[in-house]
């Protein structure tokens, strides 16, 4: 299968296909990054792999740390991801096309991506001002009886929706038209339930959409019964609002 070298942004979350990704830059690293990325004519897609952190942290630390208070932060490309930074990531990550790319007065951005197709991690490059990856892309084979199974997880989601609406005590998804192809489906619902990231990464990864819709479908009754029985649920924005700092 053909591979491609791409920019790598590990996130602490998990990015589907058609789902949009708004993002806060301000690390160096990243910075130089969509430097790069707006030297990309218009008309072209500007892309960028989006991975999930396995072991590290999506904000690399800029001060002295425990247990050493005077040791200094490791600073580079690969910063907070230890030195073999393709060992911090799950392998199977999502491209992203960034549609807007805004520098501010201060030299950070506000970027807005859409997650395009899934890919596998091959290798981590380390060597320049941001990490790079050589890809390879993979296709969504559809796997057996994927209409039916989108059928049922949209009922299990509107059930869920219904559920977490009550618990709530608000409407999460009044007039909204949800889509019908099985893939559209079932990236959806696994970017838009409350699932740590772990779960997301399995479901992101799935072998075909059959395999992901099944198993979102016994997610979403396991989660919907659990719903039922809670009197409110105060904290669930945490679990649904991005908390990147970049």
């Amino acid at each position: 299968m053909t591979t491609v070298r791409l920019p790598l942004f590990p996130l602490n979350s998990v990015l589907f296909p058609g789902l949009v990704l708004p993002l806060n830059v301000f690390e160096e690293r990243y910075r130089a990054l969509m430097r790069d990325l707006l030297k990309t004519p218009e008309d072209e897609p500007r892309r960028f792999a989006v991975v999930a952190i396995r072991d590290g942290h999506e904000v690399a630390p800029s001060a002295p740390g425990m247990p050493d208070p005077t040791a200094l932060p490791v600073r580079g490309p690969a910063a907070g991801f230890g030195p073999d930074p393709a060992k911090a990531f799950h392998s199977v990550g999502c491209v992203a096309d960034a549609a807007t790319i805004r520098e501010r007065t201060d030299g950070t951005f506000e970027v807005l991506a859409t997650g395009t197709t899934r890919i596998r991690l091959l290798s981590v490059d380390a060597s320049g001002a941001y990490l790079t990856a050589e890809v390879e892309e993979l296709p969504e084979e559809q796997g057996d009886e994927a209409g039916a199974l989108a059928e049922g997880v949209l009922r299990a989601f509107r059930q869920y929706q219904k559920r977490l609406a009550g618990a709530r005590e608000r409407s999460l998804s009044a007039g909204v038209e949800l889509p019908d192809e099985p893939a559209v489906v079932s990236y959806l619902v696994a970017a838009a339930v409350m699932l740590d990231t772990p779960t997301k990464q399995r479901l992101l990864q799935a072998p075909d959409t059959s395999s992901r819709l099944r198993d979102e479908l016994k997610m979403l009754r396991a989660e919907t019964a659990i719903i039922r029985s809670l009197p409110s649920l105060p904290a669930s924005d945490l679990t649904r609002v991005p908390t990147s700092l970049n």
